[in-house]
């Protein structure tokens, strides 16, 4: 106990200030601090979720599937160039080492450079930056496919826990801000989760066989009018707002608008048509001037503004904290007082917890780092609060309580009773 926090402890609980070393065994008294006080937490006045890949890891993890990968990709041309800029620029934002978001990020910067100085080998380092974006396509839909190709036990096991732990935010009572979420992940499991669970999402895309991005945002809603009752429409319960901040494998440029594309969740293969538009996904942004660019000044001023007001708490769960522009913005919303930041991380991301932790104040953080409380398994099952609409545990409570009373009256000497 105590209330420094020791990030060379691999598990570890920091809670109000109070900071908990993880043993084994520890779980019954663990859930006697976590899960009161998430419950209070998901119950603020604005709630957004930030999802990383963490989560898809976590889901792929259970059904003893391949998780997505973000591995680095070798160039044939420019190769070193693209090496050496891709780790300078993770050096220089504190992020470790690079990945795949930066190694692509180096390359289209350089391909606007060799344009400009019309190099000769300007289009073959274009037609390898496509092919690896089609790979890389490619090799999020195998994720999905092998997903869904597990064994029956496997995968809905690992679907129980991904809709409880998704649940679990979204079951917000209905008359509160509705549940934002947040995520960089390319991949949909978030949105198949939310399928299977009945949580309708919001986005900004309008219409059913070719949705097309809107550029200008309209709060939508879910109402629903009770039988026999008319003008008097109320919240529908389990809805959220989803808000993809890199893009997705399913969006893509057609026409200069945004579409998405009817790909089935778990498909195989990717039509070539579709691979042949320019596919929307984000590079990790190095520079503040890269969100402006269409459509992720949008989606980045969803998150601003979600986040970025009184009483409002973000948990952040699967997310390393390598984004640089996502930091600002929790920075930024960290100076307003009433706000909160819960971490769920399965370690302290090579150190970049730790340095953002540092920087601001520690009273408004909650941390619950390593295998022991991050595992989606234990975190399901140990300290997620149940659903917050859950109407029939609140009354077998209050039930109970009141029997507990009376019992304990009648078990009273009749001197001790009071009437």
């Amino acid at each position: 106990m105590g209330t420094e926090v020791d990030w060379a402890e691999q598990n570890f609980l920091y809670l109000n200030r109070e900071f908990t070393k993880i043993e084994s065994g520890m779980e019954d008294e663990l859930r006697r601090k976590i899960e009161p006080w998430l419950s209070a937490i998901f119950q603020s006045e604005h709630l957004s979720l930030l999802v990383g890949t963490g989560l898809s890891i976590a889901t792929t993890r259970i059904a003893k599937s391949n998780p997505p990968s973000m591995n680095r990709i070798p160039f044939t041309i420019f190769n070193t160039e693209i090496d050496t800029w891709s780790k300078s620029q993770a050096t220089a934002l504190e992020r470790g080492e690079p990945n795949f978001e930066d190694d692509l990020r180096s390359a289209l910067e350089l391909l606007q450079g060799l344009k400009i100085l019309k190099h000769k080998d300007v289009k073959k380092l274009e037609n390898e930056t496509d092919e690896i974006i089609k790979n890389f396509v490619k090799g999020i839909l195998k994720t999905e496919h092998d997903f869904m190709n597990k064994s029956e036990e496997d995968r809905e096991k690992a679907l129980m826990y991904l809709k409880s732990f998704l649940i679990s935010f979204a079951s917000r009572t209905a008359t509160r801000d509705r549940l934002n979420i947040f995520t960089t992940n390319y991949d949909r499991f978030i949105e198949y989760g939310c399928d299977l669970a009945g949580i309708i999402i919001l986005d900004r895309f309008i219409g059913k066989i070719s949705p097309v991005f809107r550029s200008t945002k309209i709060e939508l809603d879910c109402h629903y009018n009770p039988p026999g009752i008319r003008g008097e429409p109320r919240y529908v319960e389990g809805v959220a707002r989803l808000t993809k901040i890199h893009g997705s494998i399913d969006w893509r440029f057609s026409e200069r608008k945004i579409v998405r594309d009817p790909v089935a969740f778990g498909t195989k293969e990717y039509s070539e048509e579709s691979l042949k538009e320019k596919i929307v996904i984000y590079p990790n942004s190095a520079k503040g001037i890269d969100t402006t660019y269409y459509p992720y000044s949008e989606l980045f001023r969803d998150f601003s503004s979600a986040v970025c007001r009184p009483n409002s708490t973000i948990v952040t769960y699967g997310y390393g904290f390598g984004d640089s522009h996502i930091n600002r913005i929790l920075e930024d919303m960290l100076t307003i007082p009433s706000t909160h930041i819960v971490i769920v991380s399965f370690d302290s991301a090579q150190g970049r917890i730790k340095k953002f932790f540092e920087k601001s104040n520690p009273a408004q953080f909650t941390l619950l780092i390593g295998s022991q409380l991050a595992d989606l398994e234990k975190l399901v099952d140990n300290y997620l609060p149940k659903a917050a609409i859950d109407r029939i545990t609140e009354r077998q409570q209050r039930l109970m309580e009141r029997r507990g009373i009376h019992q304990q009256s009648r078990d009273m000497p009749q001197t001790e009773r009071v009437e």
